[in-house]
């Protein structure tokens, strides 16, 4: 069973962000930041998934910063929907 759940974090400047986590089939939970377009990372417990995306989101702000450019604004909007599917 697949299990979504949003959490905002701190990023630098204060900046927060959502991030959707996915409970994986064969354990751990996979973990992206939607307003950073490829900042994913992974963990075996909620906690875990929790800190890897915090430091891969912090490390993704810095480099825009290091680049001159500038940080996405706001939590991402995130709709999670479920739907049936005819076999």
């Amino acid at each position: 069973m697949k299990r979504q759940t949003n959490v905002n974090i701190d990023a630098p400047a204060n900046r927060r962000y959502t991030v959707v986590l996915e409970q994986e089939p064969d354990g751990g939970y996979s973990v992206h930041v939607p307003a950073l377009p490829g900042c994913a990372s992974q963990g075996d417990t909620l906690e875990e998934a929790l800190a890897n995306i915090r430091g891969a989101a912090e490390l993704y702000l810095w480099s825009l910063m290091d680049d001159g450019l500038p940080a996405p604004k706001g939590h991402g909007h995130v709709v999670v929907r479920e739907i049936a599917l005819e076999a």
